[in-house]
Parts: structure tokens; sequence; C-alpha cells
């Protein structure tokens, strides 16, 4: 079993900047791919970004391509999301999640942490 606990979020202005944490516990995360999702109030959960475990490759959503970055630190057991030009359009809670596939859709990761709010305003 993996326990996932996010922190950093938050309310910025537009432009602004956040940058989200996901602790793990239990298990190692290191040979986990790693995701971040986020859900709007009256939206579906959405991926955002994703890192793979055995060589650090990194995919996004274009909505926050060039935006977001996403990172982990293995000996930590920490990943981070890294959150740059907000925009109104990012508010929404935001998950991170763990799984041994990387597929790009919510409902195939396994472990998921409780959320966190991120409120950008205009």
């Amino acid at each position: 079993q993996v326990q996932l606990v996010e922190s950093g979020g938050g309310l910025v202005q537009a432009g602004g900047s956040l940058r989200l944490s996901c602790a793990a516990s239990g298990r190692t995360l290191s040979r986990f791919h790693m995701g971040w999702f986020r859900q709007a109030l009256g939206k579906e959960r959405e991926f955002v970004a994703a890192i793979r475990w055995s060589d650090g490759s990194t995919y996004y959503a274009d909505s926050v391509k060039g935006r977001f970055t996403i990172s982990r630190d293995n000996a930590k057991n920490t990943v981070y999301l890294q959150m740059n030009s907000l925009k109104p359009e990012d508010t929404a809670v935001y998950y991170c999640a763990a799984d041994y596939y990387l597929v790009r859709v919510p409902g195939s990761w396994d472990y998921w942490g409780q959320g966190t709010q991120v409120t950008v305003s205009s």
C-alpha cells in the first residue's frame, strides 16, 4: 500500500506560482510512475502531468505545457509540481497518484492522495 499526502495548495493571483508536494509513505516511490491530476468544480478529473520512474521522462497536458514542471525526489519519497504563470482556469483540486503503469486516464491509477485546493484569482 502507498499513502500519498499533497500539500502546497492555496490562493494565488493570476500570473503567480505555487509548488505542490506529494509525500508518500508505506512503500518507496522509486518504482512507481507518479502523476498529477486535477478536478475543477463540476468537471471530470483530468490528467495534468506524469513522470516515469525508470528514466524520469515527463509528460504534460497541453493546457499546462511550458508552465508546469513535475519532478521527483526518490530519496525523499516526494513528487513535486511547480506551477508558474497560473491562470484562473487552473483552479481545481489537485491530486497526486501513483501506479505501476503510466497512462493519462485517471481511472487507471491505483493510489491517490486526498487532494489540495488551488485557487487562482483574476
